[in-house]
C-alpha cells in the first residue's frame, strides 16, 4: 500500500528533477493551456493544503513523466492520513454519527465564542511562515463547523482571530506578509458571511471592506477576485441585481488567469444578479458555464463551497429559478436536492427546504409548504440563521392565501416559536 502523500510524491518529484516551484508551474501550464498555476499553487499542494483533482493530476503526470496511477495511489493516501487519526471514522459509524461527533469537538470552541471579549496581545515578535498554514487549516474547521452549529457559535471565535491575523500581518516581513494577507482575506470574507448569516448586514459590510483591503495587501489576483465576488454576494442579499453583475464581470475581467474555482464562485454568484434582473437565459448560460469547471477544481480541505456542498450548481439554479418565479422548475430540482444533501449539511438544508416550501405554496400545495417549513424551523432554531429565518418568512407571505384556513393555522405554530427566539 503507497503510505507517501500526494503532497510529498510532488515534492519528491520536483526535488529529483531540481526544479523550483514556479518550474512546476510553468511546465503544467505549457502542457495544460487552459489554467494558470504560480508557485504558491503548487506550495499549497506540496503541504497538502490544496489536493490536486482527478483533471489536475492528469497533466501533473505528463509534467512529471509518471504514470497517473502514482499520483491517484498518493491521492489516495493522503485520503486516508486526513482521517487518521483524529478524523478517523469506524466501519460502523454513519455520517450522521460523524456529523454529531464534529459538533462534539466544536463544542469548546463554541463555547469559548460567548465568553467576553479580550483585548489581544500586540505581536512585537517575528511571525513564523509556518502559522500560515496552521490558519488555513483553523478556517477549514470553521466551514464545517458552521454548517452544523449556524452563525453566533463562531462569530466571537473568528473575529477574534481575524484580528489576530491583522497584527500578524502587519508584523511579518514581506513574503510571510503576502500569504498571512491571502489567509487574512479569508477570514474577512468568512467573518462577513456570518454577520451576514446572522442578521447583520452593516457589520458583514466593515468585513467585506475589510477583506478587499487584505486582499490588495496580498497582491493576489485570485483574493482580489474573491473580494469582488463576496461583495456581490452580500449586494444580492440587498436585491441590486445590476450591482452583482458588475462586480462578478470585474472579477472576471482576467478568467484565464484565475483558478477554475474562483471562476464558479464568480458566475453562480452572476447567476444570482441575473436572476434578479429577469434575465432566465443568462442564469442558465452561467450556470451551465460554471458546471463545466467544477471538475477542474483544486479544492482546499473542506473549504470550497462547490465540492463541499453537494450539487452545488444545482443548488443555485433552484434558488434563481425560485426567484424568477419559476415555482415548477425549482420545485422539481428541490425535490432531487434536498433528499441528497448529507445530514452535515443542516443550516443549508433548512434554508432550501424554505424555499421549495416557497415554490410549492405558489404551486397551491400548502400541506407539502408547511411540511417543509416545519423542517426549516428546526433548523433555525438550532442554528440562528437569520437568513434562513428571512426564508420562513417567505414562506409565511406565500402562504397568506390560506392563512384563515386550518393549514395558515398550523403554518402559524410553526413558525411562532421560531420568531419568539429572534
Amino acid at each position: 500500500m503507497v503510505t507517501e502523500t500526494l503532497g510529498e510524491l510532488l515534492a519528491r518529484l520536483r526535488g529529483e528533477r531540481g526544479w523550483t516551484q514556479q518550474q512546476v508551474a510553468d511546465e503544467f501550464c505549457k502542457v495544460c493551456g487552459t489554467v494558470t498555476k504560480d508557485a504558491r499553487e503548487v506550495g499549497r499542494w506540496e503541504r497538502g493544503v490544496r489536493v490536486p483533482t482527478a483533471f489536475t493530476r492528469r497533466h501533473l503526470a505528463t509534467v512529471f513523466g509518471v504514470p497517473v496511477r502514482i499520483l491517484d495511489q498518493a491521492a489516495a493516501a493522503t485520503r486516508r492520513a486526513r482521517r487518521t487519526p483524529s478524523g478517523s471514522r469506524s466501519r460502523s459509524q454513519s455520517p450522521e454519527d460523524e456529523a454529531a461527533a464534529v459538533e462534539r469537538r466544536t463544542f469548546v470552541s463554541a463555547a469559548a465564542a460567548a465568553l467576553p471579549a479580550v483585548a489581544l496581545p500586540s505581536v512585537s515578535r517575528p511571525v513564523d511562515p509556518a502559522l500560515v498554514l496552521y490558519f488555513e487549516q483553523q478556517l477549514a474547521g470553521h466551514y464545517q463547523a458552521d454548517m452544523l452549529l449556524g452563525p453566533r457559535a463562531l462569530i466571537g471565535t473568528v473575529t477574534a482571530q481575524c484580528e489576530l491575523l491583522g497584527q500578524l500581518v502587519d508584523g511579518a516581513d514581506r513574503d510571510t506578509r503576502q500569504r498571512m494577507a491571502q489567509v487574512a482575506t479569508a477570514f474577512a470574507a468568512f467573518a462577513a458571511w456570518l454577520y451576514l448569516d446572522a442578521g447583520d448586514p452593516a457589520t458583514a459590510l466593515r468585513w467585506h471592506d475589510s477583506a478587499q483591503e487584505l486582499a490588495h495587501r496580498s497582491r493576489d489576483r485570485e483574493a482580489v477576485a474573491c473580494s469582488l465576488v463576496d461583495r456581490a454576494m452580500a449586494r444580492t442579499d440587498q436585491g441590486a441585481g445590476a450591482a452583482v453583475v458588475d462586480l462578478c464581470d470585474a472579477a472576471l475581467m482576467d478568467a484565464r488567469r484565475i483558478s477554475p474555482e474562483v471562476q464558479v464562485f464568480a458566475l453562480q454568484q452572476q447567476a444570482h444578479g441575473a436572476s434578479l434582473t429577469g434575465e432566465r437565459a443568462d442564469v442558465d448560460r452561467l450556470l451551465d458555464r460554471a458546471g463545466r469547471l467544477v471538475e477542474r477544481v483544486d479544492v482546499e480541505v473542506r473549504g470550497t463551497a462547490c465540492l463541499r456542498t453537494p450539487n452545488y450548481v444545482e443548488v443555485q439554479r433552484a434558488t434563481c429559478y425560485g426567484r424568477l418565479g419559476l415555482a415548477e422548475e425549482a420545485a422539481r430540482l428541490w425535490d432531487q436536492l434536498i433528499p441528497a444533501a448529507p445530514a452535515s449539511a443542516r443550516r443549508d438544508i433548512g434554508v432550501w427546504s424554505a424555499r421549495s416550501a416557497v415554490a410549492s405554496a405558489v404551486l397551491r400545495e400548502p400541506e407539502r409548504a408547511v411540511e417543509l417549513a416545519r423542517e426549516a424551523a428546526g433548523v433555525v432554531r438550532a442554528t440562528g440563521s437569520a437568513r434562513a429565518m428571512r426564508e420562513l418568512e417567505a414562506v409565511a407571505t406565500a402562504m397568506e392565501p390560506w392563512q384563515a384556513d386550518q393549514i395558515g393555522r398550523d403554518l402559524a405554530e410553526v413558525l411562532a416559536p421560531v420568531r419568539e427566539g429572534v
